[in-house]
């Protein structure tokens, strides 16, 4: 499914102006249910500015009332008529007012997931293997100004795309754990034999 332009500013417009559910402004937006709480909540997306869906083309109010009369409904995006080219690989794009933000996401990763690869971090919030590393080294030329934020509250990714990064590192670590061998009990281990016992004439 498609997703709208700067999904977070506009889940958080949804949320101030309209009485969608959660889930459905998490369908829309392409984000996670307990984000679009956090929006609610004024933990997640605090100095972001809602961007209005029905202004911008994205959404229309006849679309809007439709699914608030029926919380099963998933709201559909205006289809453009001259649709959007879409990249099929290549590295994410951040918007320039994000890129500064990066070093901040890269050192809530190495702190708070350790089992994520460099790779792994890298395809989440933009970034190359020498920037990872420089930060992980306290290299980085800016290390005395960067201060762990999670990449989801940065905007630099999605919970959901954080929380399959994670899942996939945990099951390769899994893995590749060196596999213990199973305590013996110790009921299952035979008695040594005894030898035959010593003969003693009588007198």
């Amino acid at each position: 499914m498609n997703q709208p332009l700067m999904p977070m500013a506009t889940a958080v417009w949804l949320v101030d102006n309209t009485a969608l559910s959660f889930r459905q402004i998490a369908e829309f937006c392409g984000l996670h249910e307990l984000e679009v709480q956090g929006i609610a909540d004024e933990q997640v997306a605090t100095n972001i500015v809602g961007q209005d869906p029905v202004a911008n083309g994205q959404l229309t109010w006849e679309e809007i009332e439709r699914c608030q009369a029926d919380t099963s409904a998933r709201l559909q995006l205006t289809e453009d008529k001259v649709p959007a080219k879409t990249r099929s690989s290549g590295a994410r794009y951040t918007p320039v007012s994000k890129r500064q933000d990066k070093p901040d996401a890269i050192a809530w990763l190495l702190r708070n997931h350790p089992e994520l690869t460099d790779a792994q971090i890298g395809r989440l919030v933009g970034t190359t293997k020498p920037t990872i590393a420089a930060i992980r080294d306290r290299t980085h030329w800016n290390i005395s100004n960067i201060k762990p934020v999670d990449p989801v509250v940065l905007g630099l990714c999605k919970q959901t795309e954080l929380d399959a990064a994670v899942r996939k590192a945990a099951v390769k670590l899994a893995k590749d754990a060196p596999q213990e061998e199973p305590p013996v009990d110790q009921e299952d281990v035979p008695e040594p034999a005894t030898g035959a016992e010593e003969y003693t004439p009588e007198d």
